[in-house]
């Protein structure tokens, strides 16, 4: 897990007449840390279990992959996971900056394997030869479209034996559990301090930009891809984490 003096995110926090789309710049990145552990509920749990999920499925001589990395800390999990020689990790993101602070990061932890930042579009990235490939809220943020090739593109790059770990926000076809879920998120983030006015702006902010699918559109996604196991081992109101076995 990331160790930072957490920078306080107050990004939405004064009135805007003019909301501009989200986007992980530099003002996110200085607080991402800060943003992401009030605004995920049981982010740390999934980062900390990406360790023990790696180190039960790593491959000896395999690529691991981090696809939309941002800070790093999933692909620090993985560093920590690994117990089988010859791997390398594959930590992927679009955004510049996020990148160069991930590095600072990364350089921090030893780790067995060697790791390659590499700052591009996750739909241009080549994949092989994987064992582990994570997808830590990455998927909601790829157009609709492009996500079901992005998740067959992911199984014919993995060895059998391989594993997907996709955490997603998700959405309820049940329109009172979906409210539920709803209530239950932003009270969540009350709690941890946003105000009703940073709440709607980032909401607003998000919007068109975080697309959330059901969990059953990304079961049939998942094995219609060739998966051979689908399991949701972790969930938290609207947000879960999903397992897949090549």
């Amino acid at each position: 897990m990331i160790v930072d003096q957490k920078n306080k995110d107050r990004i939405f926090s004064i009135k805007q007449n003019s909301m501009k789309q989200f986007c992980f710049d530099d003002n996110v990145v200085q607080v991402f840390p800060d943003m992401i552990a009030r605004s995920v509920p049981g982010y740390e749990v999934i980062i900390s279990m990406i360790e023990d999920i790696t180190s039960q499925y790593v491959q000896s001589g395999s690529n691991c992959y981090d696809l939309g990395c941002s800070l790093g800390a999933a692909t620090i999990s993985i560093m920590h996971g690994i117990n089988k020689k010859n791997c390398h990790i594959y930590a992927i993101d679009n955004s510049i900056p996020m990148i160069k602070k991930c590095q600072s990061y990364v350089d921090l932890y030893h780790s067995p394997a060697k790791v390659n930042l590499i700052c591009s579009d996750i739909n241009n990235i080549e994949i092989k030869n994987a064992s582990v490939i994570v997808l830590n809220f990455t998927l909601q943020f790829i157009k609709p479209d492009n996500r079901k090739k992005i998740i067959n593109k992911i199984y014919n790059g993995m060895n059998k034996g391989g594993i997907l770990i996709l955490s997603e926000k998700v959405i309820f076809k049940d329109e009172k559990q979906q409210k539920l879920n709803e209530n239950l998120h932003y009270s969540f983030k009350s709690h941890q301090g946003y105000s009703n006015l940073e709440i709607s702006q980032k909401r607003s902010a998000l919007e068109n930009v975080l697309i959330s699918d059901s969990i059953e559109t990304h079961e049939d996604r998942i094995l219609t891809a060739g998966f051979r196991t689908f399991e949701m081992w972790f969930k938290c109101y609207n947000f879960v984490s999903m397992l897949a076995i090549k």
